[in-house]
This record gives C-alpha cells, structure tokens and sequence, in this order.
C-alpha cells in the first residue's frame, strides 16, 4: 500500500513533502484535512498525531509528522541512493543545518507573519518583521554563494523545505534580486527541476489565500 500523506497543499511544508516524493518517484496516497474545518482536530486525526499537524504520513502504521522528518524518512527508506540526503556525515551535518534553519528561521518567520494577518487582522509588514525577513534572505543568500544549491552543488531535502517556504515568503516580502542575486538564481534552478510542477498548485493556493487576508 502507498503511504498515506494527510494534506492541504496552501501549506509550504506539505508541498516540501510531494517535493520529495517526486523526486523519489513514489505514489503517495494523499488526504485532504481541512484546517478551516477544523478537521485536524477530530478524534480519529489526533489518535494518529496528538500534535495535529500537517503534512501527517503514515506508512502503514508508522506515522511520522514533521515535513523535515517525514522527508528524511522517505530518501532513507524509499531512495534508490542518498543523494538527496547524504549518510556521509560532514555532508548530511550541512543539509541537517540547512533544514534547522528553515525550520527555526525561515519557517516560523513565515508561520508568525500569516497569523499575524489572519488573526490579528494586519495588512502590512512591521518594521521589526521586515528587519528580520531581510537578516534571513541575507543569511541564506551566504548560504548559497559559491554554491548550486543550499547545501552544496546537489539538491537535497533542503532544498525543498526552503524553496517552498521562500516563495511563499515572497509573496508577502519579495526578494530584492539587486541584494540577493543568489536566492533569484537559486530558485530559478528549482523552476527546472523536472518535479518542481507539484508545488506550483499549492503557491497558488497560498497566493489566493493572502490576497483574501488583505481585502
């Protein structure tokens, strides 16, 4: 049986996660959870993920939640190689940094800006966000100098969780590309990635999302 991915596609990180799955070539049986509906929150969804979080795998009864988990969990049991997230050490120690960084950094600034429009109603950046979202582009512009992608010269994992957070993140704070020619180039790479299709759905989703936020 196809391991089964609970889903809403509006969500960067789920979309890190088809990422992955296409790049691995692996059918992922997909469910939708409606966060509007609150059906995260249901018993049979928290029995399965207490913390009630998308993206959710389960593959066959063992159920993994976290994008950056969950798609260590596929290259390691579904790649035919490790090229996506390498067993050698120095080099995975990279990417794990890389995928901390999205998660800590580029994640929750982007989390944390969306509440603050959705819930709290704001229309426009804070200065305070805008000082930090350009501290973050800076930080992973240096990331990616000298470099194809953001661990090194071959795609990984990281790449995924950091090109779908970051351009969703564009949406509400473009790229300067005079300032982060890196990051302009960088995701002009991941726009030929023969897979990169299956997230383009979804960043419409998000795009259509924050335009609403804002009327």
């Amino acid at each position: 049986m196809a391991p089964v991915l609970y889903m809403q596609d509006v969500s960067p990180p789920v979309r890190s996660v088809l990422l992955t799955a296409e790049a691995l070539g692996l059918k992922l049986e997909k469910k939708v959870v409606d966060l509007s509906k609150k059906e995260h929150l249901t018993d049979n969804f928290l029995k399965l993920n207490p913390q009630h979080t998308i993206p959710t795998l389960d593959d066959n009864g063992t159920v993994v939640w976290d994008s950056h988990a969950i798609n260590e969990y596929l290259v390691e049991k579904y790649g035919k190689n490790d090229s996506l997230y390498p067993k050698d050490l120095a080099k995975r120690a990279v990417v794990n940094q890389r995928l901390h960084f999205d998660s800590g950094v580029i994640f929750s600034w982007l989390r944390y800006i969306v509440r603050s429009y959705k819930y709290k109603g704001r229309k426009e950046l804070t200065e305070d966000q805008i000082e930090h979202l350009e501290e973050s582009y800076s930080l992973l512009e240096s990331f990616l100098k000298g470099h194809q992608w953001v661990a090194g010269d071959s795609v990984t994992i990281a790449d995924f969780s950091l090109v779908t957070n970051i351009t969703s993140l564009t949406l509400l704070y473009p790229v300067n590309p005079e300032k982060y020619p890196n990051i302009i180039n960088w995701i002009k790479r991941a726009e030929g990635l023969p897979y990169y299709k299956v997230h383009l759905e979804g960043l419409q989703s998000f795009k259509k999302m924050f335009q609403e936020m804002l009327k």
